[in-house]
């Protein structure tokens, strides 16, 4: 079964948070307290964010976080990538150097590349406002 971290999921409802929240800076405690999931793992979460440009982090006493870029403007794959890193279904995807001991044998070596596009492009198409659209 391919499943998505649950701190991929947190990063999705956090920003859809931001979104409510509107243009002012929001702290991670207040975005806890509206999420209801524990302050470490939102702050986390918007750390991971953040290094990918996708929320922007102001510093201060009205400090907080804002969205980067609309929702719409961002996809689950833009998620997926900035809290669990490139998505991939197996080792052998992509560059196949030294998925696995077997790689030079292998008669499937880079057959899932395909497959891992196809996931790729749909996570792609599926932005942050779609899924909140979908509720």
């Amino acid at each position: 079964m391919l499943k998505l971290s649950k701190l991929a999921d947190y990063a999705v409802i956090v920003l859809s948070s931001l979104e409510i929240s509107g243009d002012s800076p929001t702290p991670a405690s207040v975005l806890s307290q509206k999420t209801k999931l524990p302050e470490p793992t939102v702050a986390k979460v918007l750390k991971l964010l953040a290094a990918e440009n996708l929320v922007i982090s102001l510093r201060g006493v009205k400090g907080g976080y804002t969205l980067a870029r609309t929702l719409s403007q961002i996809s689950i794959k833009d998620v997926i990538q900035a809290v669990d890193g490139p998505v991939t279904l197996t080792s052998c995807t992509d560059s196949g150097d030294g998925c696995c001991d077997y790689a030079a044998q292998c008669t499937l070596n880079g057959c899932w590349d395909h497959v891992n596009e196809a996931i790729k492009t749909a996570l792609q198409s599926v932005s942050v406002a779609d899924m909140r659209k979908g509720k």
